[in-house]
């Protein structure tokens, strides 16, 4: 069980994974992909089964979006869309590094995809958080983990790296996904001016659909609205869940 809802806890291709299922019945059922940190912050995912939705995971390499976990997330929802008949297209949701992942995966796997929710989402890789936040110092041992993850040696060679979430923007706009985002104004850990805002600017200057909700004085917990509905709602107004 997770969260007083049926759970299959299955290996797919060596990695951790589930797959939470709704009470409700719906006639064409949604899947909602949660990029990262599985159980932190559930209420939505929680709203969204309450809803007919599937809630699935699958374990990550690392939290930075490297090609071989996008390939594997985009086998892994084929698989799980086949095996319960779910609709083609998922929701990856995605908080803080999740929020990263689950737009480098809509960039890379647009048909994949009915609609994005990021909350709080790493964007700038300049600006992310490995122990780096406002005012502390740039240097190699804060962005140790992200340098791993991408098998650099240097912060300049990461100012070169070209498949960061914010180079990927462009894709979401030309295959016109919807984006729903979630910030706190007070967050110093992903500050929404160097992060989310870029997402922002980017889909008012296409005047494409994307759904706007900052939280006054919050910090980067907690996730998500106290009253998840309006997101859901969004949510499921760009699915093809009856």
């Amino acid at each position: 069980m997770w969260n007083n809802f049926e759970c299959d806890e299955f290996i797919f291709e060596g990695h951790e994974a589930s797959v939470v299922k709704p009470r409700v019945k719906s006639l064409n059922p949604t899947l909602i992909l949660k990029t990262e940190y599985q159980n932190a912050f559930p209420e939505t995912e929680i709203a969204l089964l309450n809803r007919g939705c599937y809630v699935a995971f699958i374990e990550n390499d690392n939290r930075w979006g490297t090609d071989p976990d996008l390939d594997r997330k985009a086998r892994f929802v084929r698989f799980v869309g086949e095996k319960y008949s779910l609709s083609p297209k998922c929701v990856p949701v995605g908080m803080s590094c999740g929020g990263l992942i689950a737009i480098k995966f809509a960039a890379k796997y647009p048909e994949l995809v009915s609609c994005l929710y990021v909350d709080a989402p790493v964007v700038n890789y300049m600006s992310c958080p490995c122990g780096f936040g406002i005012g502390e110092r740039l240097d190699d041992e804060n962005f140790t983990e992200i340098l791993t993850a991408l098998g650099m040696q240097s912060i300049s060679e990461l100012l070169y790296y070209r498949e960061t979430p914010q180079d990927k923007i462009p894709e979401l706009i030309k295959n016109k996904i919807p984006v729903v985002l979630v910030a706190g104004d007070s967050d110093v850990v992903v500050p929404y001016v160097e992060n989310g805002i870029l997402l922002e600017r980017a889909y008012k200057e296409a005047e494409l659909p994307i759904d706007i909700f900052i939280k006054k004085g919050c910090n980067h917990h907690p996730h998500g609205l106290d009253d998840p509905t309006p997101v859901v709602d969004i949510i499921m107004k760009n699915t093809e869940c009856i």
